[in-house]
Formats: structure tokens, sequence, C-alpha cells
């Protein structure tokens, strides 16, 4: 069911998949991902793509979109449009981490991962 938190905020140290989301009568539709990075330590990078799924099982390598790598703190949205994809039923999160330089090894992220349908209206001015 959407609007819903595709990763709840949470501090992540590791490589990471989020809990599988069904779109229920969203399916085929067009939404907005929005990425909130709120604590990050320096010399360290996210990689945060959003993975879909017909069944719930099996999921591809290929991620359905990917946020460009981040460094830093911020809100990031990107757009997911599944209306050439209507076998997707549903999506989830899958996060890659990385830290290099001097100081503890282990990276840290306080993020979250919130997608909703994209508002009709928003979608017309678009075009």
């Amino acid at each position: 069911m959407l609007p819903n938190f595709l990763l709840p905020e949470q501090d992540v140290r590791q490589n990471g998949i989020g809990p599988a989301i069904e779109l229920i009568d969203s399916v085929g539709g067009v939404f907005t991902v929005t990425l909130g990075i709120h604590r990050i330590l320096e010399q360290q990078s996210l990689d945060l793509s959003i993975n879909g799924s017909a069944d719930g099982e099996t999921w591809p390598d290929k991620p359905l979109v990917a946020f460009p790598q981040k460094f830093y703190c911020g809100v990031y949205t990107l757009l997911l449009d599944l209306s050439d994809r209507p076998d997707i039923r549903y999506i989830r999160a899958q996060w890659k981490v990385n830290r290099w330089g001097r100081g503890e090894p282990t990276p840290l992220f306080g993020l979250y991962v919130f997608v909703e349908p994209l508002k009709a209206n928003v979608l017309q001015a678009a075009v």
C-alpha cells in the first residue's frame, strides 16, 4: 500500500536490502522515491537503487532506477515510472555502502527511503 517507507529511518552500517512493498492498486503507476540522508561520516559513499519483482520472490540484478552515488546529507528525489512495466507488483530498496581513509572503517549513514504515487496533476504539468 502506498505511500510507504521502503526503508524506515535508521542507521545503516553495511550493505542491505529493504522489505518488499506490494504495489496493490498502483501497478503500472508513476512514483516519486525520496532518499533522506541526515547522518553521515566523511570519506564514505552510498549507492541506493530500487528493484522490482513480479512475484516478490525473484528479483532481477538490474535495478529499475538508481540514485547517483551520494556522499553528503540531503533530501534527494527521483522518478520511478512503471507505466511500461505492468508486470512489476513489488518494489524494494537495495543499498551498498563504502568507506575509505583513516579512522573508523565501518560506514555510517542515517537515512530513510519513501515512495509515493505521483499526483496526476503534477504529471500533467510536467508534460
